[in-house]
């Protein structure tokens, strides 16, 4: 936008300053040229006059010294020509066609005394001619001949003068022009950089109040907008943090009645009655856990974007996490998990150098857990392939499974909270678990792309920027590069079923 107003403002200045240019050029070739004027119809008069006396007096020789020495002292010629004599002084060439023109016009009666308008560059010879006699009789023509040479020169010096200055005068006016137009702009990018840093964060800085006074209402304006809306989402994730914490209170309370009701009737004739409780208490504590957590995940997505937007707060640390490192923890973990389900996990080779990745380490972990409960649950009986590839300028963490797997209609809406897939209703879960991830990933920097896994199944990577590692912070469990099941090593952690499909 300032180049457009630039260039609009550059060509007016460009215009303005030619115009004033050519006004004062105009004006001094006129002044230049009715000074030559005067002064050459003045000395054409007295050789006329000169001329006259002479024819009547019969006496040349008077004429004839004046004029050798006016061609003499100024180098131009003069040309007298009486019924019966013609005198030539100066390089006048009578046989010329504009000197004939002249003395033919000068025989008629008509003096020509008027000359042309000087220009810097051209001939620079001009004639001026008139008759000479009484009121009733010409006697003969007098053509004086001019060299407009010094006169040009004057003018060529003038123009030099008024291009020079009409060159500091654009060169001013630009760089005023570029300091009101960065006056008047830059709140006009403050405000564009503050629309998308709102769009972008649901926040944004208090704005300055400076240029014109339109500019400045409208930041005032736009400031108490932003943080209407930065409220309002800020009261938002705040009314779910707080309600799923008020909620597991009661909950809690009422697990507590449910499993007392339960050991009272434990030899009741209808337990199905008992377990279908327990079950959607489940179900309600897992949903709770999962808005709860996906709340959080928002809220550090919005960081994340704040800190792109406008740089990271001070103090700040994200933390650098080693993926290998990570998904055999979790791997480790989710192995009682996958025993109990008939699913067999297996850890592809480790990456030849090590790699780290700018991520949160609990947030990584927590990702990962998520895709490989979320693969356990969905491929019973079947195989989960992990693996960890380090690119020239990214860390992906692939998880794929040969379960039924997902369309490419449900892979667009696989990141949807609490969208499930009509295929897989029977199967339980909250439909939070992948959105969980992408905000996580998106608040680390990274992302989730969801694919398909040949001939059937589901593929899951986590793609994160390598960071290069200046030193070694702790060495990491190396295992044989082969693609051998893990066995279980120590009790799985609790974690909440994602259930995102």
């Amino acid at each position: 936008m300032r180049v457009r107003v630039l260039g609009v403002l550059g060509l007016l200045s460009v215009l303005l300053v030619l115009g004033l240019a050519f006004s004062i050029l105009s004006a001094g070739s006129r002044a230049l040229t009715q000074d030559l004027e005067i002064n050459r119809v003045a000395s054409l008069n007295r050789f006329s006059q000169v001329a006259a006396d002479a024819a009547s007096s019969n006496d040349w020789a008077g004429l004839q010294t004046a004029m050798d020495a006016y061609s003499g002292l100024y180098g131009e010629g003069v040309l007298v020509r009486s019924q019966d004599r013609m005198m030539v002084s100066g390089r006048l060439d009578p046989n010329r066609a504009d000197v004939k023109d002249a003395l033919f016009n000068a025989s008629l009666n008509l003096s020509l005394t008027k000359l042309a308008p000087l220009r810097p560059f051209g001939p620079n010879a001009m004639l001026v001619s008139r008759s000479f006699g009484t009121a009733n009789q010409v006697m003969g023509e007098v053509v004086l001949e001019i060299d407009a040479g010094a006169a040009q020169g004057k003018l060529r010096a003038m123009w030099l003068g008024v291009l020079a200055a009409a060159t500091i005068l654009e060169v001013a006016l630009l760089f005023g022009a570029a300091r009101v137009s960065r006056w008047v702009l830059r709140p006009i990018h403050r405000l564009n950089s503050a629309v998308l840093e709102l769009e972008e964060t649901g926040s944004m800085r208090r704005l300055p109040q400076d240029g014109p006074p339109e500019l400045r209402k409208l930041s005032r304006s736009l400031t108490t907008m932003a943080a209407a809306v930065q409220g309002s989402l800020d009261q938002q994730r705040q009314l779910i943090a707080d309600t799923s914490h008020q909620l597991r209170n009661p909950v809690a309370a009422l697990r507590l009645r449910v499993d007392l009701l339960q050991l009272e009737l434990k030899g009741s004739t209808d337990p199905g009655t008992i377990s279908a409780v327990t079950a959607e208490l489940d179900r309600v504590e897992e949903l709770l856990d999962g808005v709860l957590m996906l709340a959080t995940a928002e809220n550090r997505a919005f960081e994340g974007a704040a800190g792109k937007a406008v740089g990271p707060a001070a103090g700040s640390e994200q933390g650098r996490a080693n993926p290998y490192l990570t998904v055999q923890e979790e791997l480790e973990r989710a192995s009682a998990a996958a025993g109990r389900n008939g699913t067999v996990l297996a850890l592809g080779p480790p990456p030849e150098a090590d790699v780290y990745v700018n991520c949160n380490p609990l947030e990584l972990a927590q990702m990962v857990g998520e895709l490989l409960e979320n693969a356990i649950k969905y491929a019973a009986g079947g195989h989960v392939q992990v693996s960890v590839t380090a690119h020239p300028n990214t860390v992906d963490i692939d998880v794929s499974d040969d379960g039924p797997g997902m369309s490419p209609g449900d892979l667009a809406l696989g990141t949807t909270r609490f969208w499930r897939s009509p295929d897989h209703r029977d199967i339980r879960g909250t439909g939070l678990g992948l959105t969980i991830v992408d905000k996580l990933a998106e608040a680390n920097g990274g992302r989730l792309v969801l694919g398909t896994r040949e001939p059937h199944g589901l593929r899951t990577t986590l793609a994160f920027p390598l960071v290069p590692l200046v030193e070694q912070r702790a060495p990491r469990a190396r295992r044989d590069p082969g693609t051998q099941p893990l066995v279980e090593q120590r009790a799985p952690r609790a974690r909440r079923d994602p259930g995102a499909r």
